[in-house]
Formats: structure tokens, C-alpha cells, sequence
């Protein structure tokens, strides 16, 4: 029995050691070099975390396992651990859950009696999905919307001392119907955004420019005061109600369940070339299945060429030139921001999955 001790001790390990090893399945996606544990630090996104672990970093979700015992698991802070384990042979990220995103701070109740009542805070806010600073403005205040819902949308008629010019602490005289709130948004009439493959409108950019508080009616023209603006608001400026919208930063890089095949339309900043970090509009939104959080595949489109054998034009096969994170999602459009391109692109390149 003894002797035959050692033989059983190396048929165990070799069978440990087997099903700590990637066979396979996600084990063929970690990234040559990756780290057994890594501690998140004040800055890191996660799609760099992703990046780290996984040379597709859109497969994030399934290299994620949920900790039941965790609340909020989804949500990372500086500070937690994140270690690689195997389970059934497969790669898995498990969560140690560190200080920042664990402690309380205690704040007074407002319901009925005040006394004193624990309210569970993180300390640090958890980490963002991607870099926010390219589209912070992007998700709370520009918006897409019908091109009849700007047309007729209230407008601004003059500014206070006939100034033709305005911004934040000015008054400014508004016409049109601005009943049912007293806080609007200045906008200004942005791109038509038409569909290049049919021809659909899919709605027309409304560029955020400020914030206004109605301090006054007279029959349909109503004075109002500029508390907050971004650009200059200009006579002709539209107003539209204020939109409610939560800033979700935590979504998850993932790929879309179903195809998806569509073009950029256009991108932000009066360019023509796409490059990283640019913020660009694809024709694809909600009612495709699209979803925040999507990577997508960008694929810079062949050009014509002439067959001089057949006499005719032909498109050269597209290739793969970059990747792409969808931020912002509208019923038949979508926002998203170029994580990554090889070569230049532009308008009218295809998107697909990744």
C-alpha cells in the first residue's frame, strides 16, 4: 500500500496541474505575458484591465465570475485584487474586494425623524469601461432626435440689450410654446444623419450648448437666464426640455449576441479621418439590438478598382482596421469611440463584429 503511495501523490498532481491549465475554449485568449494577480490603481479603465488578461479584450464578460458574496460585484474600485483562477479547466478572474470600495461613511437620514443612519459609499467611484474624458459630454447632453422636433422647438429671439451673442449669466428672450418645465436646454441644429445604404433618415444631431432657467412669460415669449453654457448661444438657437440621463461609466466591453454589419456615418470634431479616441456615429442603434457596452470591428472599406479584362469596376475585399466601443445608443443610431486603428480611417468604413 505504501509503496504504491507515491504513484497515487503523481496521479493527483498531474490532474491538478492539468485542469489549472488554459485547453482550449477562453485559455486560447489570454495574452502571452498576463498577470496571476493584479491590484486596480486610481486611473485604469476596463478595457485596459481587459487588455492585460485577454488579447480580445471584448471577451471580458466570460472571463469574469461573479463573487455571490460581494454586492455589487460588476463594480470595480482601486484597490481590489483581481486574481486568475481555473475552474473546470477553464481561465476565471475572481474579486478581492478591497478598502475603497467597501467602506462606509455615515450621513443623517432625511426620511421622518432625522437621526443618525449608516449608508453604505464606496470611497472611490469605480473604475469607467473606457477613458471618459473624449465623451463625458456626449452622454448627458447631446442628443439625436427628429428633425420636425427641432424645426418646431422654441427659439431664441434676441438676448438682453439686443446682444446678438450670449453666455452663462446672460438673459435672453426665447419664442415658442415652453410649457410643462422651467429649466431647458440651449441647442444648436447639428448634422441630418441619412442611412448611406437606403436612404432612411435616422434623426439629426442636436449639439448641446448651454443651460436656461425661464424667470418670466408673456403670451408665447418667455425671458430666460443662461445659468451654465458651453458655447456661445446665438440668435435662432433652439430649446428643448432638459433630458434626464444617468451616466453609466461601468458598463462591460462585450460583442454583440447577434451580426451586425452597418457604416460610420459620421465623427465629431469636423474631421474627415478617424483615428483613436475619436468619437464617430454609426448607422445602427436600439432597434438593431444595439447596446452600450458593444465592441465592434471596423473595417476600412476596399476601393474601386478597374477590371480591364471584364471592363468594369470592381470593390476591393475590406480589411480590418480598427476596433470600436458603442457609449451611447439612440433608436436608430449609436455613439461610439475608436479604442483602437491600425491605419487611417473614415466615413463610410464598415462596422461588424468583432
Amino acid at each position: 500500500m505504501w509503496k504504491s503511495l507515491p504513484v497515487l501523490l503523481a496521479a493527483c498532481l498531474i490532474s491538478l496541474v492539468t485542469a489549472a491549465q488554459p485547453a482550449g475554449g477562453l485559455g486560447q485568449h489570454l495574452k502571452e505575458g498576463h498577470p496571476d494577480v493584479y491590484t486596480v490603481v486610481k486611473g485604469d479603465t476596463l478595457w485596459d484591465i481587459s487588455g492585460m488578461f485577454l488579447d480580445k479584450p471584448w471577451l471580458w464578460p466570460e472571463l469574469w465570475r461573479v463573487n455571490p458574496q460581494i454586492e455589487n460585484p460588476h463594480l470595480i474600485y482601486p484597490g481590489d485584487r483581481l486574481r486568475l483562477v481555473y475552474i473546470d479547466g477553464e481561465p476565471a478572474l475572481m474579486l478581492d474586494r478591497g478598502d475603497a470600495g467597501r467602506t462606509y461613511k455615515v450621513s443623517p437620514s432625511t426620511e421622518g425623524k432625522l437621526e443618525p443612519r449608516i449608508r453604505e459609499t464606496p470611497l472611490e467611484s469605480a473604475i469607467p469601461a473606457i477613458s471618459l474624458d473624449a465623451i463625458q459630454g456626449f452622454l448627458v447632453q447631446n442628443r439625436v432626435v427628429l428633425p420636425q422636433v427641432l424645426l418646431g422647438a422654441p427659439y431664441v429671439v434676441q438676448g438682453d440689450s439686443e446682444r446678438l451673442v450670449l453666455g452663462g449669466g446672460d438673459t435672453v428672450y426665447v419664442r415658442g410654446d415652453l410649457a410643462g418645465t422651467s429649466t431647458y436646454n440651449f441647442v444648436r441644429k447639428g448634422p441630418l444623419y441619412v442611412d448611406p445604404d437606403t436612404g432612411e433618415v435616422l434623426g439629426q444631431e442636436a449639439t448641446y450648448l448651454g443651460i436656461g432657467r425661464v424667470s418670466a412669460q408673456e403670451g408665447d415669449i418667455s425671458t430666460m437666464f443662461i445659468s451654465e453654457s458651453r458655447e456661445e448661444i446665438q440668435i435662432g438657437d433652439r430649446v428643448l426640455p432638459t433630458e434626464e440621463r444617468r451616466v453609466n461609466s461601468t458598463f462591460f466591453p462585450t460583442a454583440p449576441d447577434a451580426d451586425v454589419t452597418g457604416s460610420i456615418i459620421s465623427v465629431f470634431g469636423g474631421v474627415t479621418q478617424v483615428g483613436q479616441f475619436d468619437v464617430v456615429v454609426i448607422n445602427r442603434g436600439e432597434r438593431e439590438g444595439i447596446e452600450v457596452g458593444h465592441v465592434l470591428a471596423i473595417y476600412r472599406r476596399g476601393a474601386l478598382a478597374r477590371d480591364r479584362i471584364a471592363n468594369e469596376m470592381v470593390r476591393l475585399p475590406s480589411e480590418r482596421a480598427g476596433l470600436m466601443m458603442v457609449f451611447r445608443t439612440f433608436e436608430k443610431l449609436s455613439y461610439g469611440l475608436v479604442l483602437a486603428a491600425e491605419r487611417p480611417l473614415a466615413v463610410d468604413d464598415e462596422i461588424r463584429n468583432p
